[in-house]
C-alpha cells in the first residue's frame, strides 16, 4: 500500500558533487514535493528563514488552482484549497503576510490533503500533539480557522466546521531583577566565536547587547527592534536622534492591536545610540583587509545589525547568553518587555505615561503590572486596620408647615436684589409661623447651640410640651 503524500515542504540538503566531482547542488533548503526538488536558497541547517518560507509559499501559490464552484458540501471541499484562497486573496493585506504564510505551511503537511468534512476534536487534537508546543498550535489553528471563515463566507461551502483551540496559555509572569538584565547584557556582550571547541577572538554576540539595551530601555517587541532603521527609512521603524524619539511602526504601516506607538529615548539609551551610529566597528582583520565591513559604524543603517544587515531574530544568540549566566527557559527576548513594565510600576510611574511609553492600554497595564506600584491598594490597606468612629445620622426635625403644598412663585422674574429681599420675607414669616404655634402648643422655643468645644450637633436642653388633649409626649425642635 502506497504511503500517502506529505505534501509540499522544506527539507534540507547537504552539498552533493557528481562522480566527476562537479557540483551537483549547493547545501540549502529545497521545496519537495513527492520526487520534486526545487531550491528554495540558503541559510542554517536547523530552522529555514524567512526567504525559504516564501519560496515555499509562491510554490504552492502556483501549484494549486483552487475550486471556486458555490455552493459545495464539506466532504466535496479541499482545506489546500482553503488555504490557497485565504493565501491568494486575504493574507497579502496583513501586517505580517510572511508570519500567516509559514503558519499556514505548517497547516498544510497536516491538513492538507483532507476535506472539511473530517475535521473533528480529535483531529485538532491530534494537530496540537504534534507541534512543539500548545501556544504555537493554537496560533496555527486560528489561522486555519479564519480561512475556513472566509471560504464559506464567500459562498464557495455549504459549511464550516468547529475548530477546536487548545486552552489558552497563561500569560507570563517572569521578569528580570537589574542584576539578572545586568549579568545577560555582560554575556551578550562577552561572548565570543568558539572553534573547535576553544574560543576565538572573534566577539560574536556585541549585536545581542545592543539589542537587549533597546528591548529593556523601551519596552519594544523583538520585532520592532530588530527591523528598526538608525534613521527615517521607507517600509521600516526608525529612530529619531536628534529629536530623541523611536518610531516604531513604520509610516503608511496596518495599525494593529500591538498598536506600536512612538516612544521617548530615555537620555542614557539616547546617547548610546548616537555613539553606535558615529563610532567604527572593531574589525579584528582591517589590517589585511579581508573585512567588508571596513569602514562602516556599529549601527550604520539598523539600530541592531549583522554584516551590514537587519538581525531576523536573535533567538540562538539570546538562548547562549541565557545558558552562560544560568537562567531558564522561562526567560525570552519578551521577558524584556515584562521587565520594563515591571519597572515603571515599581518606580511608582503614573499608569497614564506608563501606559502610553509601552504602547498598551491603561486596563491592560493595570490588570498586569499594577500589583507592583507602591501605591497598589495602599489607601485600603491602610484604613482596612484603622480604628473608625461611627458617624451619627441626622435629627429628626419636625416641621409643622411640611405637608403644606409648596406655594408658586410670586416672581417670575428674579433679580438679586428681589431675591434677597424675598429670602427676607420668607424668613420673618417662617419666624411668625413658628411663633404662633409655640404659643398654641403652650410650649418654649428651644435654640440647639450645643455647648462649646462639645460636639454642636448634641442638645444643651430639650423640652417637650403636656397637652391635655394629645395624651404623649411631643418632643418639638426648633433650628
Amino acid at each position: 500500500m502506497p504511503r500517502t503524500s506529505k505534501g509540499p515542504r522544506l527539507v534540507w540538503r547537504d552539498e552533493s558533487r557528481k562522480k566527476d566531482g562537479s557540483l551537483r547542488n549547493r547545501a540549502g533548503w529545497f521545496v519537495r514535493d513527492g520526487s520534486t526538488l526545487i531550491s528554495a536558497g540558503g541559510g542554517e541547517k536547523n530552522r529555514p528563514g524567512i526567504e525559504n518560507e516564501k519560496a515555499l509559499a509562491a510554490y504552492i501559490a502556483d501549484k494549486y488552482q483552487p475550486a471556486r464552484e458555490r455552493g459545495r458540501g464539506s466532504d466535496d471541499v479541499l482545506i489546500a484549497d482553503v488555504i490557497n484562497v485565504y493565501l491568494t486573496e486575504v493574507v497579502p493585506r496583513h501586517a505580517a503576510p510572511d508570519e500567516t504564510a509559514a503558519r499556514l505551511d505548517k497547516i498544510l503537511d497536516f491538513f492538507g490533503e483532507k476535506t472539511l468534512a473530517v475535521i473533528n476534536r480529535k483531529l485538532c487534537r491530534d494537530y496540537v500533539a504534534s507541534r512543539p508546543t500548545e501556544a504555537a498550535a493554537r496560533r496555527q489553528l486560528e489561522d486555519l480557522r479564519a480561512a475556513i471563515r472566509y471560504y464559506r463566507q464567500e459562498g464557495y461551502t455549504t459549511a464550516a466546521p468547529a475548530i477546536a483551540l487548545p486552552e489558552k496559555p497563561v500569560a507570563r509572569e517572569r521578569w528580570l531583577t537589574r542584576s539578572e538584565a545586568a549579568a545577560l547584557i555582560w554575556a551578550a556582550w562577552r561572548m565570543k566565536q568558539t572553534w573547535k571547541g576553544r574560543e576565538s577572538g572573534r566577539r560574536t554576540g556585541r549585536h545581542l547587547a545592543r539589542f537587549l539595551l533597546v528591548a529593556l530601555y523601551t519596552g519594544t517587541r523583538s520585532a520592532a527592534v530588530c527591523g528598526a532603521a538608525i534613521r527615517p527609512t521607507e517600509g521600516r521603524g526608525y529612530v529619531d536622534l536628534d529629536r530623541g524619539l523611536f518610531y516604531r511602526r513604520a509610516d503608511g504601516a496596518k495599525r494593529t492591536k500591538k498598536r506600536q506607538p512612538p516612544v521617548r529615548l530615555p537620555d542614557r539609551l539616547l546617547a548610546h545610540l548616537r555613539r553606535w551610529a558615529c563610532t567604527d566597528l572593531d574589525i579584528k582583520t582591517k589590517g589585511r583587509s579581508k573585512s567588508a565591513n571596513i569602514g562602516r559604524k556599529i549601527s550604520q543603517d539598523f539600530v541592531v545589525e549583522w554584516n551590514g544587515k537587519p538581525v531576523e531574530s536573535i533567538k540562538k544568540g539570546f538562548r547562549t547568553a541565557r545558558k552562560t549566566v544560568g537562567l531558564g527557559a522561562d526567560v525570552t527576548p519578551h521577558t524584556f518587555r515584562h521587565t520594563a513594565a515591571t519597572w515603571l510600576m515599581q518606580a511608582g510611574a503614573d499608569v497614564w505615561q506608563a501606559a502610553g511609553f509601552l504602547g498598551m492600554t491603561v486596563d491592560v497595564l493595570i490588570d498586569t503590572y499594577g500589583h507592583h506600584h507602591p501605591d497598589y491598594q495602599a489607601d485600603a490597606a491602610a484604613k482596612i486596620a484603622k480604628k473608625h468612629v461611627a458617624a451619627k445620622g441626622p435629627r429628626t426635625v419636625l416641621k409643622m408647615d411640611e405637608n403644606k403644598a409648596r406655594k408658586p412663585h410670586r416672581h417670575p422674574t428674579v433679580s438679586p436684589q428681589n431675591c434677597r429681599e424675598e429670602m427676607r420675607t420668607m424668613a420673618s414669616e417662617r419666624d411668625g409661623r413658628a411663633r404662633e404655634s409655640a404659643a398654641f402648643l403652650a410650649i418654649h422655643i428651644v435654640r440647639d447651640d450645643g455647648v462649646a468645644g462639645s460636639n454642636p450637633a448634641t442638645p444643651t436642653r430639650s423640652s417637650f410640651v403636656r397637652p391635655g388633649d394629645m395624651g404623649k409626649r411631643l418632643y418639638l425642635r426648633h433650628r
